[in-house]
């Protein structure tokens, strides 16, 4: 009975955690400058305290959203190629990839501020979503149904330049058109 009630506390506490990620993350996203740690509690629907006990401090905050974006990114590329051929896959993984820039963005001070010190490792973090990239150009490579001569690299340039440009929400359909346009030139030359 006491090994049921420790790992009861743990799982709401783990669930707890989750749910001021998710909130976090989509208060990040939709920001158009950093929010504060209150208006994060405010919209989780919990006390301060409560925010702070799963997240002491700000940088420990935007670490977690960081990283989970980036798992969500790198998994992601794979769980979506189990589920749609390579260019759809790729297509979605952009939408991915847009609200990830979108959530960095309302968090981008103190993301640079840890970059910076070392705390989030930027080199790291390129060499994953650039591995999660290739393997989409990959499977449509091996498919036929992506062009050969286009790298990861490429893409993430490309995606950076559409969502500076387009930043979502706002923008949200100049970015999906964007998207369209850069997937068109994704596609092998049709020989006739």
């Amino acid at each position: 009975m006491a090994e049921a009630e420790t790992r009861g506390p743990r799982a709401d506490a783990a669930r707890n955690r989750n749910q001021l990620l998710e909130v976090a993350t989509r208060v990040f996203e939709s920001a158009g400058t950093e929010p504060s740690m209150r208006a994060i509690a405010r919209e989780a629907g919990v006390g301060i305290a409560t925010l702070y006990r799963h997240f002491p401090t700000r940088e420990s905050l935007v670490d977690a959203v960081y990283r989970d974006q980036v798992t969500r990114l790198t998994e992601g590329a794979r769980e979506l190629l189990t589920e749609l051929p390579p260019p759809a896959a790729l297509r979605r993984w952009m939408e991915l990839f847009g609200s990830w820039i979108a959530t960095k963005n309302g968090m981008l001070d103190t993301l640079l501020a840890m970059i910076e010190s070392g705390e989030i490792a930027h080199a790291q973090t390129q060499t994953e979503l650039l591995a999660a990239i290739d393997e989409i150009l990959e499977a449509g490579r091996a498919t036929g149904e992506l062009r050969t001569d286009v790298t990861a690299e490429d893409i993430a340039a490309g995606l950076i330049g559409i969502f500076t440009v387009a930043r979502p929400p706002e923008h949200n359909a100049r970015a999906n058109r964007l998207l369209n346009i850069m997937m068109d030139g994704l596609r092998p030359a049709r020989t006739v």
